[in-house]
């Protein structure tokens, strides 16, 4: 089946989608002996592709992984600040080149999935997929139920709306103490969890992803790192693929 050579080099493990377009405008690749102008090219189980010269393999099966990101790394393959990222952490597991689900920023942990296949990514990113967030999120301050049930419906600041957000709240609380809440996200917008407590009067100041869609985080402990099998794989990404 014919797909866009931008995603035939993500899925080969070359480099990302956004990657690759920039690998074209520089000249850098060619199909069937051709220098390539536009990244709207198709390519086939036929199609001989060549990045700088080289002959690109047909692409990898998809893999996943789930892994417990500690809090204090970013989640990105470079840091222009110096600070140490997830992808050296993951250096003596040697994987091949992979990429995050998402994020997750410097002070928060738990689940980060990886993939080595940018299609299932932006699959498993889409609010359209319906792949809910799970947090436990400990939070500073006094809860006021009637607000944090009221974000089932959705809450707009400073200009930018957030979807649904579903809180299960503890039973008893005292004013001005830590709690624990469990929260699950339907659209997962930049740092969305505190900047809503944050709008709320609450202060996080512990946040752990224990689940993403159909993954768990278990058992797993700060910087350890999972395979999902690859017949789980084949029951939730055949759209993905």
């Amino acid at each position: 089946m014919a797909e866009r050579i931008a995603k035939f080099l993500g899925r080969a493990g070359i480099c990302s989608r956004r990657q690759a377009e920039q690998f074209i405008a520089e000249g850098r690749v060619k199909v069937d002996g051709s220098i390539l102008l536009t990244p709207a090219t198709l390519v086939d189980e036929s199609s001989k592709v060549e990045v700088d010269g080289k002959p690109v393999a047909e692409p990898l099966k998809t893999r996943v992984w789930c892994y417990y990101k500690p809090v204090g790394y970013v989640t990105t393959h470079h840091d222009p600040q110096g600070r140490i990222t997830v992808f050296q952490d993951l250096q003596a597991h040697n994987l091949p080149r992979v990429i995050s689900v998402g994020r997750l920023d410097l002070n928060s942990e738990g689940l980060l999935l990886l993939t080595n296949d940018g299609g299932f990514s932006r699959f498993a990113e889409l609010p359209k997929t319906g792949w809910a967030r799970r947090y436990r999120v400990r939070v500073y301050g006094r809860l006021d139920r009637r607000a944090l049930q009221s974000l089932k419906n959705g809450i707009t600041i400073e200009g930018i709306h957030y979807d649904r957000i579903d809180v299960e709240i503890p039973n008893s609380s005292s004013i001005q103490t830590n709690n624990w809440l469990r929260i699950t996200l339907f659209e997962g917008k930049n740092r969305e969890i505190r900047k809503v407590m944050n709008h709320l009067g609450l202060q996080v100041n512990r946040l752990i992803r224990e689940g993403y869609g159909p993954f768990e985080l278990g058992s797993l402990e700060p910087h350890q790192i999972l395979e999902i099998p690859s017949n789980i794989i084949s029951k939730f990404f055949q759209i993905a693929n």
